[in-house]
């Protein structure tokens, strides 16, 4: 499990992502001018500084050790999990995959990681629309990015960034043929979004729908192991 510093620093300011410099420093721009023009108004910038600079939050993670682990790609709730085809785009067959679905609100973080390690073996960006993601139907032909990641023992999963109604831009850092590390940090969906895993069908799901989901740090299922998958509440 990889070390995580838990200083009362990184607690008051985690660090942000790249992405997220540019847009705080148009805000904070905005909040001085405003300040001297319209204080309200600069209050209100503030906030809106302080919010940008709380999205591209970019946390360290404690990863979970195992080769057949998975791990949640981002951080959310849990929205569904269901037996569906794959996305033809990555050429795994017509039969179906477990997919576990998990959705990101504007308050989570939105940097996400890989599920596991392996080599990146096949990419697809596939342009679209910019649905609520919450409409499993009506998403379907949402702007989305695919990836399909092959583990060292050869086995093969898929992962997916898929734009919300809010979320209007997925940043991919990796490219066909380059092997990450499981929780190592590949992409990133501004403001709200969804990110499906596909599993091989009959994999033991440890997540049940309605669960909070840690980007590198919940284990969504072991892929090593099929069976029932796990039941139980939400209280």
């Amino acid at each position: 499990m990889s070390r995580v510093d838990l200083s009362w620093r990184r607690f008051i300011m985690p660090p942000i992502h790249p992405e997220g410099w540019r847009f705080v420093a148009v805000f904070a721009a905005m909040t001085l001018l405003m300040w001297v023009l319209f204080k309200p108004l600069g209050v209100i910038c503030l906030v809106l500084t302080v919010w940008c600079y709380f999205f591209f939050r970019n946390p360290q993670r404690a990863v979970p050790a195992g080769d057949s682990l998975v791990l949640s790609p981002a951080d959310g709730i849990v929205s569904k999990i269901a037996d569906v085809v794959p996305p033809k785009e990555m050429e795994m067959g017509d039969e179906p995959m477990t997919r576990v679905s998990i959705f990101m609100s504007v308050f989570s973080v939105h940097v996400n990681r890989a599920p596991m390690a392996g080599k990146i073996v096949k990419m697809h960006y596939r342009p679209g629309a910019f649905v609520d993601v919450s409409l499993d139907k009506e998403s379907e032909n949402n702007e989305r990015q695919e990836l399909a990641l092959e583990t060292k023992d050869g086995k093969k999963i898929i992962f997916v960034q898929i734009a919300g109604l809010v979320a209007r831009r997925i940043l991919t850092f990796v490219k066909e043929g380059d092997s990450v590390k499981a929780g190592e940090r590949f992409g990133l969906i501004r403001f709200g979004s969804r990110l499906d895993v596909y599993l091989p069908k009959g994999t033991a799901v440890r997540v049940i729908e309605g669960q909070t989901a840690v980007a590198g740090e919940t284990v969504l299922a072991d892929i090593n192991i099929t069976g029932a998958s796990a039941q139980g509440e939400i209280f």
